[in-house]
């Protein structure tokens, strides 16, 4: 069945386009016309030692994406194509694969590992192919050192690929085996070490059961230990970061080892290559993380039980740690404030040491302050630049009651700095360091404010002269500003400090978005994400400079639609333009058209904006797109009912994005507008909800839809019950079933992650929100008794998610919420389902002693509403 291939896979690599072309069609002809065969040839091709290595490996990586994808809803596919395959067949291509283990050509052996796990990750979970795991362990130590590697490197590969349940204790017992062997020092081969260190990195969450076993989970740590003194490193790299995955994965387990843990993570930060040395100052970054998840589990009280106990390994290690941590940041690189992506060994100082700040609060300030006294006026660019750059770090963690005295003095010195230092690594650093200052310690609550009548103005001119430095420094110097208005959001705005600066603080941030290099260094971005801040921290008083600026942008958007010939990096620069713009008019019409006396200013230029909104969508950018929907909805938000004039051309636009399942964000983002369309046109949205609530049901429906949206589109349908009514019982039939689904498939946590926790609780708030939109919509109606058939659903909904008791305070107001409307809405129809529930009485008690008083308020209006309905 196999045929001959190797001519073509080297055409389809040939410089030449006309060939290569030609060769990719007989490929996808090929694949077409008999996959059996096809899957076949190529695992023929990567087995055999006679071919070029080019074809070879070709090969493998056509038969690994003939197995995998991105995507959810093609993965799925692939994997029904792969075990609709016959037996057969499927038994010639893993042979061939396990035989190319063997190959002495490494680029060979590698690919067919990675399409062995990649079968594995199909077949395994299915209990099918049960001997491979005991196949590929046998005899692993008679093996030569090339094969062995890549048994090892297979093995890897497989636990990166399979949940551990697919995998029995004993196959892991004896994976770890060979594993923790292939690492051993006695190992003559690197090869086999390096392969061998990197499968453990991998089986690491297979390794419960041997870690809780003293004896195992000892020989493993010395043997990764072992592993960081090896004379070659990317040993010592992959070493590493197996303690890095061990500090996340077994924390609980490492109080024996953490002595020894630090002495070897020191050595490698001060004397060890750059990659070695990064990952072990990513270990102590990773004690940080979980100890500050542990400590917020905690909350205010410390005695408080958690599944993990906080060991204090940062507190313990502080008085080494910090010095370890300080000396980093003198290893700056020359170029570094140049380059958006750049990571290095002070980078990952300075972040470790924000994290060591977040965990251990106002102990580390004393620790950090003499190194910042020392360098901050030294003569070499690199003292002051870590000087500056440790006390940034430690804004975040330490009391403002420790923090406001210091920042207070150290403020002049910054702003002096920001102007006059002659280094622009130093200057980067200061504007970054202000903009720290100004998230976490600016705030109209605090008792001394660190910004004054005295100091402000000299702040604000500061900053605008630094927007013209050179695009970095600008950069953060726009990313100060933002902070420093966005302090003053929550205070009574015609108290705002920054009136009399608005005028030229806006037209500052409108120079810095038109500067010829605005496009480096996020620069542009940052201007206009400042700008926007500024906007919303607008006041009558200066809300006419605010309307000055609506012609402005306006023009160019105008401009940026402009048909021209561009080349796609040009296109890229317009698109991101246009989504800038778009946000920025979207803050504008949000500010504007939240005061009666500013609205009509800018509804005469509604029907202009609506016209460049759509154009924009001609774009093919997604993140214009999704820019160009939000201001449409803030748009139809402020205009209201008359909105409605738009639609007959909004129309097929918003169709559209509500079928755009690759860039599911738009999706998402559509949905919303679909809601604020809603609460804009109320009952005039009602000609467009066939079509709208039929693309919302596909969308529900498709297995090609990122699980995300599934969420917003279930408060999506509370939104139109809403605005129609009783006119939304033509879609009952529909709407209910798909809700009682999703309420039964979220009633239990989907998994024991965090962020299938999270899913679980926006998918429940959003069923919550569809029912009570439906029960509210319906109050009153002669047609509510429609309803009375789903109220036991809905019950059962609540009482189940109350038991499962892991639902978030946002999911428990609106629940308690929907009991309220569900009594108020069907009253005595639906009293003895009510007075049966567990909802109706412990929930409820649960919900009226809150400490948070949204929940408390939600539920004092729920014991009113089934009181009425149980009395009436």
């Amino acid at each position: 069945m196999a045929m001959e291939i190797t001519q073509i896979l080297l055409n389809a690599q040939a410089v030449d386009g006309g060939v290569r072309k030609h060769a990719e069609d007989n490929l996808k002809q090929f694949q077409e016309q008999n996959l059996p065969s096809f899957l076949l040839s190529l695992a023929v091709e990567l087995a055999n030692d006679e071919k070029p290595v080019e074809s070879r490996k070709l090969a493998g990586l056509i038969l690994k994406n003939t197995l995998d994808a991105k995507e959810q809803h093609r993965k799925y596919e692939l994997v029904q194509r792969w075990l609709a395959l016959e037996v057969a067949v499927k038994a010639q291509i893993k042979a061939c694969l396990m035989k190319a283990l063997s190959s002495p050509a490494n680029d060979a052996r590698s690919t067919a590992s990675q399409v062995i796990a990649k079968v594995a990750g199909i077949e395994l979970p299915l209990k099918h192919w049960p001997e491979l795991v005991g196949t590929l362990l046998s005899n692993i130590h008679q093996l030569p050192a090339h094969t062995k590697q890549a048994t090892l490197e297979t093995l890897g590969y497989i636990c990166e690929e399979v949940s551990a349940d697919a995998v029995d204790q004993d196959h892991v017992n004896k994976i770890l085996t060979a594993v923790v062997q292939g690492m051993n020092s006695s190992e003559a081969s690197n090869d086999v070490r390096l392969a061998a260190t990197r499968a453990l990195y991998n089986a690491l969450g297979f390794a419960q059961a041997n870690f809780s076993n003293d004896t195992e989970r000892d020989y493993i740590m010395r043997v990764a230990c072992e592993a960081t003194l090896s004379p070659e490193v990317k040993i010592r790299q992959a070493a590493f970061e197996c303690f890095v995955a061990i500090s996340s994965t077994y924390y609980e387990k490492l109080a024996p080892y953490i002595q020894d843990i630090f002495n070897i993570t020191a050595k490698a930060v001060k004397e060890d290559e750059e990659p070695v040395a990064l990952q072990a100052i990513e270990f102590w970054s990773s004690i940080c993380d979980e100890e500050i998840d542990i400590l917020e589990g905690y909350g205010a009280d410390s005695s408080a039980d958690s599944d993990i106990p906080c060991f204090y390994f940062i507190k313990q290690a502080l008085p080494v740690l910090v010095p370890m941590l300080l000396e980093t940041l003198l290893k700056q690189e020359e170029d570094q404030d140049q380059d958006e992506g750049a990571w290095n060994i002070a980078m990952a100082g300075g972040t470790c040491l924000g994290l060591v700040a977040q965990t251990v609060g106002d102990e580390i300030v004393p620790l950090v302050m003499p190194f910042i006294e020392g360098n901050i006026a030294r003569p070499d660019w690199r003292q002051r630049e870590a000087a500056t750059y440790a006390f940034g770090s430690i804004l975040e963690g330490p009391s403002p009651e420790k923090l406001v005295p210091i920042v207070r003095i150290a403020l002049n010195f910054m702003l002096t700095a920001l102007i006059k230092d002659p280094s622009n690594h130093v200057k980067d650093t200061t504007a970054w360091t202000l903009g720290r200052m100004f998230e976490f310690l600016h705030d109209s609550t605090l008792d001394s404010p660190i910004i004054t009548p005295s100091n402000c103005q000299e702040i604000i001119t500061v900053l605008m002269q630094s927007m013209k430095d050179v695009p970095n420094v600008a950069e953060k110097a726009c990313g100060a500003l933002y902070f420093l208005a966005r302090g003053y959001e929550d205070m009574d705005p015609s108290a705002s400090p920054l009136i009399p600066y608005f005028q030229d603080i806006l037209q500052a941030l409108y120079a810095v978005t038109h500067r010829e290099d605005a496009g480096e260094s996020r620069l542009q971005t940052a201007a206009y994400e400042t700008l926007n801040e500024v906007v919303r921290c607008s006041t009558d008083e200066t809300a006419p400079l605010v309307i000055q600026l609506v012609p402005h942008i306006m023009t160019e958007l105008h401009q940026t639609l402009d048909g021209q010939k561009l080349s796609s990096d040009e296109r890229e620069k317009q698109n991101e333009l246009q989504g800038l713009l778009c946000g920025c008019l979207q803050v504008i019409i949000q500010k504007l058209g939240s005061s009666e006396a500013t609205k009509y200013v800018f509804l005469q230029c509604a029907d202009q904006m609506m016209s460049l909104f759509l154009r924009v969508f001609s774009s093919k950018s997604a993140t214009a797109h999704e820019e160009a929907m939000l201001a449409i909805g803030a748009l139809a938000y402020a205009v209201g009912s008359s909105f409605d004039k738009y639609m007959p051309e909004f129309y097929r636009y918003l169709e559209s994005g509500l079928q755009n399942f690759e860039d599911y964000q738009v999706c998402t983002i559509t949905v919303g507008v679909v809601g604020d369309l809603c609460r804009a046109l109320e009952d005039k949205i009602f000609p467009y909800c066939d079509g709208i609530m039929t693309q919302l049901l596909k969308d529900l429906s498709s297995n090609q839809l990122h699980r995300s949206v599934k969420a917003p589109i279930f408060s999506c349908f509370g939104d139109i019950a809403l605005a129609i009514g009783e006119n939304f019982d033509k879609y009952l039939i529909y709407a209910m079933p798909a809700l009682q689904s999703a309420a039964e498939l979220s009633s239990h946590t989907l998994g024991a992650v965090d962020d299938m926790t999270d899913y679980t609780n926006s998918l429940r708030n959003g069923v919550l929100e569809a029912y009570s939109g439906i029960f509210q919509g319906f109050k009153g109606s002669p047609k509510t008794q429609l309803l009375v058939p789903y109220a036991p659903h809905v019950l059962q909904f609540l009482d189940s998610i109350y038991a499962a008791k892991d639902m978030d305070d946002m999911v428990m107001k609106t629940a308690i919420g929907v009991l309220g409307d569900l009594a108020d809405t069907l009253g005595f129809s639906a009293a003895p389902l009510i007075q049966n529930s567990i909802s109706s009485k412990e929930f409820l008690r649960e919900c009226l002693s809150a400490d948070d008083s949204m929940i408390k308020e939600s539920a004092e209006w729920a014991k009113m509403a089934i009181d009425r309905a149980i009395s009436f």
